[in-house]
């Protein structure tokens, strides 16, 4: 009895320690980020074309964009996660200088940048996005606010989403909706202007200063908006599934609603049935662009990523697009991540992109001016685009370089080329470093 006394001890001990493990494992709990993160990002835009919108479909399209960006990820505690980023765009652009094209130092012409005032501006952005994990890591929701400016436009923003994954976390089912709400300050045409309800037309200043080549009878259809704002709402739907060892896929369903200004107020038109008006080598606008107040679009995507071998990653993509202004559009896309190295890798990219005409484009002098609407915003029209691109990332999981309190965590550097058969092309670099907090 003595010695069945003994061992039911030696049991028992043996289960309360066992509980103890137990219930210690299930109480810890890895941090959704260890320690504050820090990105710093920016990327260099340049581009060139003969299609501006500005001008109503001629005319440079010369632009170059500078955009730095600081991203802060803060852990909150073992769940929870603050993300602060913030982000300036400042931009030269030669088609938006010629919104006032007779404010320059030379004859006014849609193929030359004016050096006035609007030749330049700078976007300003701030979002803050809060991120909660629940114990077991099988659900996540966020919210976030973002806010950014320009010198036409203010734009406040709302939203969140919501993930939970199933089956080991093997599937993943994510939805997101969001809220933005924008006014513009409408900036027109300079020669549209003097014929607003308070202008005084062929009275004006510019007219006296310059004269009217061509039609002399220059009386254009000029439209103010009443309405300034513009708001968008966005509801998207994601599924994903890892379908083996090597293969994972994604399908991906938006929708946004779109209301109120939907028109750039500084996009020139030119009627066809309208006699040509012109101050030096610019020719005055027949009328602004003119869009209804209202775009709904529906975007379908998938993805199939597949790993190869140790140092192959196949990446697809394909999404098909719609709206009821009569766009439909393709796009794929295809990268193949190549692991050079144990901290190198290069990720070669090509995406292709079709889009159908919108019902309301026409190019240069094609619009009648009995037309309901009206744009010759290459943007809506018909083409085919090319992209072309190369990154290379650095990951150093060691994190050996230090910069003050910061510790190297990753560097990655891309080029992409874009083109379009309507004669637009441009590049952008971008880059980044991703840094720890130590």
């Amino acid at each position: 009895m003595k010695n069945i006394f003994v061992i039911i001890l030696l049991l028992s001990g043996f289960i309360s320690k066992a509980q103890q493990a137990s219930d210690s494992t299930q109480t810890y709990k890895k941090r959704v980020l260890e320690t504050t993160e820090v990105d710093f990002l920016a990327s260099y835009y340049t581009q060139d074309g003969n299609n501006a919108a500005v001008s109503g479909g001629i005319g440079t399209e010369k632009l170059t964009d500078v955009t730095p960006t600081i991203v802060v990820s803060i852990p909150l505690n073992d769940d929870d996660v603050l993300t602060i980023d913030g982000g300036v765009s400042a931009y030269t652009s030669a088609s938006s200088s010629n919104i006032n094209p007779f404010d320059g130092n030379q004859s006014a012409d849609p193929f030359v940048e004016s050096s006035g005032a609007s030749s330049g501006d700078v976007w300003t952005n701030l979002t803050g996005t809060y991120t909660h994990n629940s114990d077991d890591r099988n659900t996540i929701w966020s919210a976030k606010l973002l806010v950014s400016s320009e010198y036409d436009y203010f734009s406040l923003g709302f939203g969140g989403s919501y993930t939970k994954l199933f089956n080991e976390k093997n599937t993943e089912i994510s939805i997101n909706a969001n809220v933005y709400l924008d006014t513009w300050n409408s900036i027109y045409p300079y020669e549209l202007r003097p014929f607003s309800e308070d202008g005084n037309g062929l009275n004006n200043n510019l007219f006296s200063q310059y004269s009217i080549t061509g039609n002399q009878n220059y009386n254009p259809n000029f439209t103010k908006f009443d309405d300034e704002s513009r708001n968008s709402y966005s509801l998207g739907l994601s599924f994903s599934q890892i379908l083996s060892k090597r293969a994972q896929g994604s399908l991906m369903l938006d929708l946004v609603q779109q209301e109120g200004l939907l028109s750039t107020p500084f996009q020139r038109v030119y009627f066809a049935d309208v006699e040509d008006s012109f101050i030096q080598n610019f020719q005055l606008a027949d009328a602004n662009e003119i869009l209804p107040d209202t775009r709904f679009k529906i975007a379908l995507g998938g993805r199939l990523n597949y790993y190869l071998n140790e140092t192959f990653v196949l990446r697809t993509y394909y999404r098909f697009y719609t709206d009821n202004w009569g766009i439909n559009s393709h796009t794929t896309k295809i990268e193949l991540p190549t692991k050079i190295s144990s901290k190198f890798t290069l990720i070669p990219s090509y995406r292709f992109y079709s889009q159908s005409t919108a019902d309301y484009f026409a190019p240069y002098e094609q619009h009648l001016s009995t037309d309901e609407y009206y744009t010759s915003d290459y943007d809506l029209s018909k083409f085919n685009a090319n992209q072309y691109g190369l990154g290379v990332i650095y990951t150093d999981i060691f994190t050996g370089f230090h910069l003050w309190k910061l510790a190297l965590k990753s560097i990655d550097l891309n080029y992409h080329y874009y083109e379009r058969n309507t004669g637009l092309n441009a590049s952008i670099i971008s880059g980044g470093f991703n840094f720890i907090v130590y």
